[in-house]
């Protein structure tokens, strides 16, 4: 017992410390730089609706008409990755993930036109009396994730979202990248993300599945790979908060 005992210790005295001594090492690039696409310049907005529980359906009816006609026009740099109900979670909310093909510039171009485009500013004020509330966050994507691109379905979608503790960002990203192999053999890894507005120092990752108990097969397969216990172990301790949210995609959305 006492030998078992002795060859845990440093471990477990590595991992307490992990939780209540943290170095942030100094760094001479910003986050984004060392963690994102180099090959993309795409920027994600993350919006999150909640809506009033008896405008659900009507919701999702308007988004239906308009958002597939931002998605389609040629003069916007802009695409719609997903959108989706929450199924399991946060219950009555509306996600939607939109890609900006040139970062900050395609943005700024699509609102000032959105601006003037007078249905968008009408499904605006309609909208706005469905919802209690609304946020959104600026992402960028890891450059060792997967690219979101549309996918047939049907499938249900997970967003696990995740709060780190500042300055483990870098930390996060060095794991992961090793991590997100363990989890591309069924093809669930649909995409993953950083926030670089909004809410700070968040992750996302998405991913789907066929149903919930392929969910939970995959996922407990996963801790019968040599090497993925060890990455879960040595991230736990980088985080504040985490969320998941099961999700059913709209007809509209590109990701089925």
């Amino acid at each position: 017992r006492g030998l078992a005992s002795s060859a845990h210790r440093p471990r477990e005295d590595s991992w307490l410390k992990s939780l209540f001594v943290r170095k942030v090492d100094p760094r001479k690039d910003a986050h984004s730089n060392l963690l994102a696409k180099r090959e993309t310049s795409s920027l994600y907005k993350l919006q999150i609706h909640n809506v009033k529980p008896e405008c659900l359906d009507a919701y999702n009816k308007l988004c239906q008409e308009v958002l597939p006609k931002i998605h389609e026009e040629k003069h916007y740099p802009c695409a719609l990755v997903g959108t989706w109900n929450t199924w399991y979670g946060e219950q009555d909310q509306a996600v939607h993930l939109w890609r900006y093909e040139g970062g900050y510039p395609a943005l700024n171009e699509v609102m000032s036109k959105l601006r003037k485009n007078k249905e968008f500013t009408e499904f605006r004020k309609e909208r706005g009396n469905m919802l209690l509330s609304r946020k959104n966050q600026l992402l960028l994507e890891f450059s060792f994730w997967n690219e979101p691109v549309p996918r047939d379905g049907p499938n249900i979608y997970e967003l696990r979202s995740y709060q780190l503790r500042p300055g483990t960002m870098i930390e996060w990203g060095n794991y992961w990248a090793r991590a997100i192999r363990f989890r591309q053999d069924n093809n669930e890894a649909v995409g993953g993300f950083f926030s670089q507005i909004g809410q700070l120092y968040m992750v996302h990752h998405l991913w789907a599945y066929k149903d919930l108990q392929t969910r939970e097969d995959i996922r407990n397969a996963a801790w019968h790979k040599p090497g993925w216990d060890e990455l879960v172990y040595y991230t736990v301790p980088l985080i504040q908060e985490m969320e998941s949210r099961i999700m059913i995609p709209l007809k509209i959305s590109p990701l089925q």
